[in-house]
């Protein structure tokens, strides 16, 4: 398709996958993060999502070596989990000032040239703890619900340009950070999925690709579950 791509914090796990699969697609893929690292064939941009100048910057350096960004995927984000009676104002605001903050920052750079191009797709990755809730993780749940509101707010503005705008809700992703988790962890989560397994990041990113290809263009303001039925109902 070669479009200029442009994925958050795709150094590694589920963004990695996904700026690997628009690479597998021919795509031009500019990956975002905080260190500037890229998976190999991809072209590797320093940023950081909870500082507005950092965006912007970046932004200006894709479209300065590559070219205006068509595909915009909002995937950066950390946790800073704990139960919310011992959660300090630094877990709360550094999760929202990431997750959500940071995907707001993204989204309405990466509006203003395709506003101007009259096409685009945003994606953001969400959770499915964003819909189902989890105990332990209050900040990071916010702040995934909230990109709901924002994605369909945002698609009702731009929808008129051409431009659609989707979350992809994950479940439980097999990566670095789940492959930490104690083996009678990994097997409680399990249970509590129908297709009894951990997503792969591909599966992720097969959906990812596909929201930004011609087959989704009348897809805006969804929430897509990519969780093996575990947020079923919600």
């Amino acid at each position: 398709m070669g479009r200029i791509v442009l994925v958050t914090g795709g150094n590694r796990g589920i963004g990695a996958a996904i700026a690997r699969a628009f690479l597998a697609a021919g795509d031009t893929v500019a990956v975002a993060s905080r260190s500037g690292e890229a998976p190999e064939g991809c072209h590797g941009f320093v940023c950081d999502v909870s500082d507005t100048a950092s965006v912007e910057a970046c932004f200006d350096a894709v479209e300065r070596d590559l070219g205006p960004v068509e595909v915009a995927v909002a995937n950066a984000g950390i946790t800073r989990d704990g139960l919310i009676m011992r959660m300090s104002d630094d877990d709360i605001d550094a999760v929202l000032n990431t997750n959500l903050f940071g995907a707001l920052r993204v989204s309405r750079r990466a509006a203003k040239g395709m506003l101007r191009l009259r096409r685009g797709r945003i994606i953001f990755i969400g959770s499915v703890v964003g819909l189902l809730g989890s105990a332990g993780q209050t900040n990071y749940a916010a702040a995934k619900a909230a990109l709901v509101g924002l994605a369909r707010s945002l698609a009702r503005e731009v929808g008129g340009r051409g431009i659609t705008v989707n979350v992809i809700a994950p479940g439980f992703v097999e990566t670095d950070m789940t492959a930490e988790l104690p083996e009678e962890r990994r097997a409680q989560i399990i249970a509590g999925v129908p297709l009894g397994r951990y997503a792969q990041p591909e599966e992720v990113a097969d959906v990812a690709t596909f929201l930004a290809s011609p087959a989704a263009g009348y897809i805006t303001g969804a929430v897509v579950p990519v969780d093996g039925g575990l947020g079923m109902g919600h």
